[in-house]
């Protein structure tokens, strides 16, 4: 018997349109039905960011915390199953997963890693605190610091069954990830009455994440590959293509929450920009976790000071790594390192979210080295506040 091949574009669209079309009815029911007043028990937070831009610092401020389940880009395994697709097919696949770990259904990663696993099948499960102590791990205590190194040499082998089983006894549920591209994706997360989500998006300077990111070229070509829809081929991104990706995504996130945002978002969505948060750690972490309902606690405040208190900028070695070092030096380095040259191609490719996200652009090579001359601009004048909107004027 003959077997009909359907090309994978038209599994594509039809997935889409029958996505669209399960949206559309769900947005319709949900507003026929009385909302209800109850909140789930676990408060859930997505990090929202791109490659390079300071997230595993912001992950880690959350991770330390004794109230938080965290993972870090738990949609990896998404994208590296799936590498020949780009990343708009595969926002529904990683909407799904970032939902199942935010119910703490591990089930979602069958998928992914069919075979017999352990902890250290999980990509950066030890940049997790939650999974290095107990119930997941019996070697450290909750409200102990862990250390990458000294996880994976202690809890690498614990079933993979008690990421599941660690994630239940948490308060909040914390997802770090870098693979969103557009803020409406998240929509069906948001009016999911199962979840309990906000939002922390994080931006930095892109003439800093370009910096940071020629630290780690190769690292980054499979994922720049799939920004770019190149059909698995590894890409190194030297016209700026994906950086032009990354900053049109910022735009596009933070005009979509603040420009006539949904009703949903009120209260939900937090803008921080890394450089506010190395210039004073403690009042922009203390305005995160307000905004998380969490408390800074006295050994969390020990910890921060020490790992932005460092000596040097950080060594190339340590690209994916949290060490101790000057972190107000590290958000600098980009303006003696890169030759204006640089500096010009990547405010060209993005001009608009230098502006909207404020940062002050150079218009010389004198402008870009004088330190002096501060080229972060206030936030108040350009972070948009919840409490500040008024739907009226």
């Amino acid at each position: 018997m003959a077997r009909i091949r359907i090309p994978s574009t038209i599994v594509i669209i039809f997935v889409t349109v029958q996505t669209g079309f399960l949206l559309f009815m769900y947005a319709r029911y949900s507003s026929l039905m009385p909302q209800s007043e109850e909140k789930p028990s676990q408060v859930h937070i997505l990090i929202l960011s791109s490659w390079r831009s300071g997230s595993s610092f912001v992950g880690q401020l959350f991770s330390q915390h004794p109230s938080v389940f965290y993972l870090m880009e738990p949609a990896w395994h998404v994208w590296v199953t799936m590498y020949q697709n780009s990343a708009k097919v595969l926002h529904m696949a990683v909407r799904d997963l970032v939902r199942s770990v935010f119910l703490c259904d591990m089930s979602v990663f069958d998928a992914y890693m069919p075979w017999k696993r352990n902890l250290s099948d999980l990509f950066q499960w030890a940049a997790s605190r939650a999974l290095c102590s107990a119930p997941a791990c019996d070697s450290f205590q909750r409200t102990d610091i862990t250390s990458e190194m000294a996880c994976k040499t202690l809890c690498g082998r614990y079933p993979f069954s008690k990421v599941e089983e660690a994630c239940k006894t948490y308060s909040h549920v914390v997802i770090k990830e870098v693979r969103f591209f557009d803020l409406r994706v998240l929509y069906p997360l948001l009016a999911d009455p199962s979840l309990n989500l906000k939002i922390i998006h994080l931006v930095r300077d892109p003439r800093a994440v370009v910096k940071s990111r020629e630290q780690s070229v190769k690292a980054l070509a499979r994922d720049n590959g799939i920004v770019l829809s190149t059909n698995g081929t590894k890409v190194e991104d030297s016209k700026y293509k994906v950086m032009q990706e990354v900053c049109r995504s910022h735009v596009q996130i933070y005009e979509t929450a603040t420009l006539k945002p949904p009703n949903f978002l009120k209260d939900r969505y937090l803008m921080v920009r890394f450089e506010d948060l190395v210039r004073d750690p403690l009042s922009e972490i203390s305005e995160m976790y307000k905004f998380a309902d969490l408390s800074l606690t006295p050994r969390l405040k020990s910890w921060i000071y020490n790992i932005t208190h460092g000596q040097g900028p950080g060594k190339k070695k340590e690209a994916f790594k949290i060490t101790s070092r000057d972190a107000v030096s590290v958000s600098q380095a980009w303006r003696n390192v890169l030759s204006f040259q640089k500096v010009k191609k990547i405010q060209e490719v993005c001009k608009g979210a230098i502006n909207i996200l404020g940062y002050q652009l150079v218009g010389s090579e004198k402008e870009q080295r004088d330190l002096t001359l501060d080229l972060v601009l206030p936030r108040r004048q350009n972070q948009f506040s919840w409490s500040s909107f008024n739907p009226k004027h």
